[in-house]
């Protein structure tokens, strides 16, 4: 070979080189967040909206010059109401896109699918939707409801102000729905309801056919006893439950339903005019009235380039948590997760009802919680609200084996369960 080949091709190595390293620092250049929301499957109805508002708050970061220099770049992926799917796509997620942070899942089946996959592999998953409590891990970031922040100010209410004595606790069947009604069912126990004055009822997810159970429902309530029902039913099963209460002319003012699971966004496919009076319970609405939810109701609504979209509490859930999330990168400098972990707790940003939320030691927020009147137009009219905000409770304090932990992941008790009477930690984030 000449030297004048020899010498070109040797520049054409290092410009190969350069090319690569060029390549490979362009890539480190952005730094991805995953967005772990069914789009397909019985919870799509649910989890398409927050993967959708989970690309307008990545949009606008980016417009305001991203976190630490660099652009975020969303990684969407469809687990697809597959609960084992969760875990793959969360594993890849971690391992093959290597992604800063997760934000998503929507049942409780789903977050405990992914939750050893974000142990293992010390990956961060915000999780937005109210849920069973008696869990506290170190990776996951709780921004729904703990029971004490939705169901059991829920019972208080209609104890107090609907005088129900009465209670109907129905619910799709996995364990969110099944561990809630367990601290409800003691909870009011506790509280001097007898057992036959309490029925429960599961059915499977996307169950259509629920003519028999709204007739149970309905022979319950004419008992001579204020009767209402409790509902932890989620996802598309939702639709013909309320369409069969209208069909069975069960008003709000005969035996008024509170839902956990319903919001706006579940509400905009359904004709709501039957439904007039039936409640929700949950930490946000889209008809709070204050300016920072209108200025993000406009947002949202210019995003997706369509008026009629509704906003609804779990997305609120995903704003604070993103917030939280670029607020601890930017404290501690890292994307890394072991110091963002640990630079979250205490972390404080505005809500959109009103005030600001805090990140807790137990890796749970502080919230208002509020109680809403179904309205014709599908929006919620504000009936109650907690006059402060309130510190998410991780293990419940009706449920024995449970009364007796706490979590408080700081240095240097890092724990999730750990026993106040015995002094000693579970060393498990789940009971």
């Amino acid at each position: 070979m000449s030297l004048r080949l020899k010498s070109f091709v040797a520049a054409a190595a290092v410009a190969a080189g350069v090319s690569l390293l060029s390549a490979a620092a362009q890539a480190q250049q952005t730094i991805k967040v995953g967005i772990l929301h069914s789009l397909s499957g019985t919870m799509a109805i649910s989890e398409t909206t927050l993967k959708d508002v989970m690309l307008m708050l990545i949009e606008e970061q980016n417009k305001k010059g991203g976190v630490l220099g660099k652009k975020l770049e969303p990684v969407v992926v469809d687990p697809a109401s597959n609960w084992p799917l969760f875990a793959e796509k969360a594993k890849e997620l971690l391992l093959k896109d290597k992604v800063a942070a997760t934000f998503g899942c929507w049942t409780s089946v789903s977050r405990k699918s992914v939750l050893p996959v974000f142990e293992e592999n010390n990956g961060i998953l915000f999780y937005p939707v109210q849920y069973e409590g008696e869990e506290s891990s170190k990776n996951i970031f709780y921004t729904g409801a703990a029971p004490n922040q939705q169901a059991i100010p829920a019972v208080d209410y209609l104890m107090e102000n609907e005088k129900v004595q009465r209670w109907v606790l129905a619910g799709t069947d996995y364990v969110y729905p099944r561990t809630t009604n367990k601290i409800l069912e003691a909870y009011l126990k506790a509280k001097g309801v007898k057992a036959e004055d309490i029925m429960i009822n599961y059915t499977p997810f996307g169950h259509s056919d629920w003519q028999t159970i709204v007739s149970d429902i309905k022979k319950f309530g004419s008992a001579g006893k204020k009767t209402a029902v409790v509902s932890t039913i989620n996802g598309d099963a939702n639709v013909p439950f309320y369409k069969e209460l209208g069909n069975q002319g069960i008003k709000a003012t005969d035996i008024p339903v509170v839902a956990f699971s319903v919001g706006e966004e579940e509400l905009a496919g359904i004709d709501t005019k039957p439904l007039v009076g039936h409640l929700a319970a949950w930490n946000y609405f889209q008809s709070v009235d204050n300016p920072d939810n209108k200025a993000f109701i406009e947002k949202w609504k210019t995003f997706t380039k369509n008026p009629k979209r509704v906003t609804n509490d779990p997305m609120e859930a995903h704003v604070i948590g993103f917030n939280m999330w670029v607020k601890a990168v930017e404290k501690a400098g890292t994307t890394d997760p072991s110091a963002v972990i640990d630079a979250l707790i205490g972390v404080s940003v505005p809500n959109l009802s009103g005030g600001y939320s805090t990140m807790m030691p137990n890796h749970h927020i502080t919230k208002p919680v509020l109680i809403g009147e179904v309205k014709g137009d599908g929006q919620f009219n504000i009936v109650s609200q907690t006059p402060g905000l309130v510190v998410g409770d991780e293990w419940s304090d009706y449920l024995e084996g449970s009364k007796d932990l706490i979590s408080d992941w700081r240095a240097p008790l890092s724990c999730g369960n750990f026993n106040v009477k015995t002094g000693k930690c579970g060393g498990k984030s789940v009971n």
